[in-house]
């Protein structure tokens, strides 16, 4: 068997993929389609699989100049998909999102139409509320799979609602003790884990360096804070500066590929509301304090972060409320013993039934 994976732009897109793709690697040959200047380039070969890449440009909300250069690339690469895929002749072709999604679906489908491929299409939407390359794709492909929610009803009944599938490397986590030694913590000590997606978050950094500086975290916790590449430095200046002045335990990576040992000592996760985030969390039953980024597409992560805090398994803040000061009081309020525990009861009662098991049954019964 062999499986075309085709997404990128962010790990959300990226990460639940490679989780199918590992499944299936003993017994499928596996490759990835992406964007030659997105984060797929680093993460698929480090995970272990052939990328190939074609031109792809996101699909413009509104006339202007910028649609013209979208179709052109994106013709582009329909047609440098039309080869990739003739020449891999997958069994099955599987979108993750993303606006490279578009040209490879496409081109899947017009296969299918003048008869040189059989192969099914599938589209993963992790996110409740789906994207306009989603939308977009919904109707030519042959089944969707993930939360499911947002379609309209002659489009639902292609929907199988999977979750979100999470990789093998985070469903058996390292011990406590030691994720921590690696990580240079105190395995006594809980710690408050901050994560802003594959980017960073600025938001997220900010009012952390300046909870630290006041003095303001929640007292003997720990701090494990993944600041992203580009805000890395300036982060770790300003902790710095803090540590100097007898501050709590600040520990600083710009990013961690692999966060078994980051989810294994996680007491309580404050993190932006990206599908693919929200999926370990509640897979893991981790508590949060989720910080909706507010120029995602379609506002999607804010309908993520609602389904959490409906549910009694995260706390919700702004960017706004970040910036004027609210961190700490959030933090005592998630870090209080009773509500700590109860946020973590009702992240693991989201837990779906296995996504991965389900989307493994839905792949044999489609191949």
């Amino acid at each position: 068997m062999t499986v075309v994976f085709a997404g990128g732009g962010t790990g959300g897109h990226l990460y639940p993929a490679i989780a199918i793709a590992d499944a299936l690697r003993s017994h499928a040959t596996i490759a990835f389609i992406g964007s030659a200047d997105r984060l797929e380039t680093t993460i698929v070969p480090k995970a272990g699989y052939p990328l190939h890449t074609v031109s792809a440009h996101a699909l413009p909300r509104r006339l202007s100049f910028d649609l013209l250069l979208a179709a052109a690339r994106n013709v582009k690469g329909t047609l440098q998909s039309l080869a990739l895929l003739a020449s891999a002749r997958p069994d099955l072709v599987v979108a993750t999102g993303g606006y490279v999604c578009f040209p490879v679906a496409l081109a899947a489908r017009i296969r299918k139409l003048v008869g040189l491929s059989r192969a099914p299409i599938v589209l993963l939407e992790p996110n409740l509320a789906p994207g306009l390359t989603t939308r977009l794709l919904a109707p030519i492909v042959d089944e969707i799979w993930g939360e499911c929610g947002g379609f309209s009803q002659r489009l639902r009944a292609k929907c199988r609602p999977t979750g979100v599938p999470v990789r093998s490397s985070l469903r058996s986590l390292p011990s406590r003790e030691t994720a921590a030694l690696r990580l240079g913590l105190n395995p006594a000590k809980p710690v408050l884990l901050a994560i802003g997606g594959s980017q960073g978050a600025r938001a997220i950094n900010d009012a952390l360096v300046g909870a630290l500086h006041d003095n303001a975290l929640p007292a003997e916790w720990q701090v494990l804070a993944l600041t992203g590449a580009a805000e890395y430095e300036k982060v770790c200046a300003a902790v710095c500066a803090a540590k100097e002045a007898g501050t709590a335990p600040f520990v600083l990576r710009p990013y961690l590929d692999e966060m078994g040992d980051a989810y294994a000592v996680a007491d309580l996760v404050v993190a932006r509301a990206g599908a693919s985030t929200l999926g370990e969390l509640a897979a893991l039953g981790k508590p949060a304090v989720l910080v909706p980024y507010p120029f995602a597409t379609e506002a999607h992560q804010r309908a993520n972060a609602a389904r959490f805090e409906a549910a009694g398994a995260a706390l919700v803040v702004t960017d706004q409320q970040l910036a004027s000061g609210a961190l700490p009081a959030v933090l005592a309020e998630a870090t209080a013993p009773q509500r700590l525990a109860s946020l973590a009861s009702n992240a693991r009662k989201l837990a779906q039934n296995d996504p991965l098991a389900q989307i493994l049954a839905r792949i044999d019964a489609l191949v």
